[in-house]
């Protein structure tokens, strides 16, 4: 088995800004494992605040491993090998779907029936970032006419306040109308528990179907009190990393975000979701600032999934790969063997 690495600078179409900070682009990971026949590949894709920095260190600590682990032992053994030493899960993440791929490959079948699955049948929301009024009253219609998309979710959690909240809801609320999608809320943290507590019940007067992460990871003791009195489902995100935080979270949320750059890859994601389920949770996917490679290897698990963001590849000027589509509002991997998608640049 050989190992190559190529780094592809990808630019958002619209910075995505977050309670957090913003992401113009990033420079995402991509890793092919080959055995002269069948080639796989993966990504590593960064969150919000490591544009910049990550794919230089995965790279270097998925070479350290790859030279210690033999490939072939399949996707478990090397994610648990990955995980022994520590290694960023962005960066297990590129080297674990693009295993899965090659296994999709040699076996010649998709992905996502490969693992007993159905194609996915939950739409994807679309994201807005934070934005000022008069920007989210244009880029609305945009981001909605050109997907077609019939789920919106508006990220709050403005450093300014709630009340800026209650204005950029309003106004992406008014601007969808025309499309009539479902709308959503993340928070990302950004929100004390009174704020919470207050927006919450606002928003479940506006018609919305959820909000996600309402409190920052680090305040899970003070879920409980939100969760009792909650008038929306309640899901977490940056509280939940892999399938050992799940019971700790049980009883303080309705459901989970997970997402294959927080997992370290499909291995974990599917034991996740297995914890989740049998905690009596629902279940959601996200992502990061991913190409269509690492969206497509989302998509072909996606048939475990009550709630689907799968979108980051739309925002993408260019998608350095093709693969998955849209269709009806619905992300879906393609039916070429593993995940089905390509990066359009070549394999480094």
């Amino acid at each position: 088995m050989t190992v190559r690495f190529k780094t592809v600078k990808v630019t958002k179409r619209y910075p995505l800004q977050i309670s957090r900070g913003t992401s113009t682009g990033s420079l995402n990971l991509f890793a092919f494992v080959s055995d002269g026949v069948h080639t796989g590949v993966g990504e590593c894709a960064p969150g919000t605040g490591f544009d910049e920095t990550l794919a230089a260190e995965a790279e270097s600590q998925l070479r350290q491993v790859v030279d210690r682990v033999d490939l072939r032992r399949g996707p478990a053994r090397v994610w648990e090998a990955m995980a022994h030493e520590r290694l960023n899960p962005a960066a297990m993440a590129a080297l674990d779907t693009a295993l899965w791929d090659w296994i999709g490959k040699r076996a010649r079948m998709p992905l996502y029936q490969l693992l007993g699955l159905d194609r996915p049948s939950v739409p994807t929301s679309v994201t807005l970032g934070i934005n000022p009024v008069p920007v989210i009253r244009e880029r609305v219609p945009e981001i909605l006419e050109v997907t077609k998309a019939k789920c919106l979710k508006i990220k709050l959690g403005n450093p300014a306040g709630i009340e800026s909240d209650v204005e950029s809801y309003l106004a992406a609320q008014e601007a969808a109308k025309p499309f009539s999608p479902r709308l959503r809320v993340d928070a990302n943290g950004g929100w004390s528990l009174a704020d919470a507590k207050t927006m919450i019940g606002w928003l479940a007067d506006q018609g919305c179907d959820y909000v996600e992460q309402p409190l920052a990871a680090g305040c899970e003791d003070e879920l409980p009190e939100l969760f009792r009195h909650r008038s929306l489902p309640l899901f977490l995100d940056e509280s939940v990393q892999t399938s050992h935080d799940v019971p700790n979270i049980a009883d303080r949320c309705d459901g989970v975000n997970l997402k294959l750059m927080k997992t370290g890859g499909i291995t974990e994601a599917l034991r996740l979701v297995a914890t989740a389920r049998a905690h009596g949770l629902g279940t959601m996917i996200g992502c990061m600032g991913e190409s269509s490679i690492a969206i497509s290897a989302g998509a072909s698990i996606g048939a475990l999934f009550d709630h689907i963001d799968l979108d980051s590849h739309l925002n993408l000027s260019p998608d350095p790969a093709q693969g998955c589509t849209l269709e009806e509002g619905i992300v879906q991997p393609s039916e070429k063997p593993g995940h089905g998608s390509t990066l359009l640049e070549g394999e480094g």
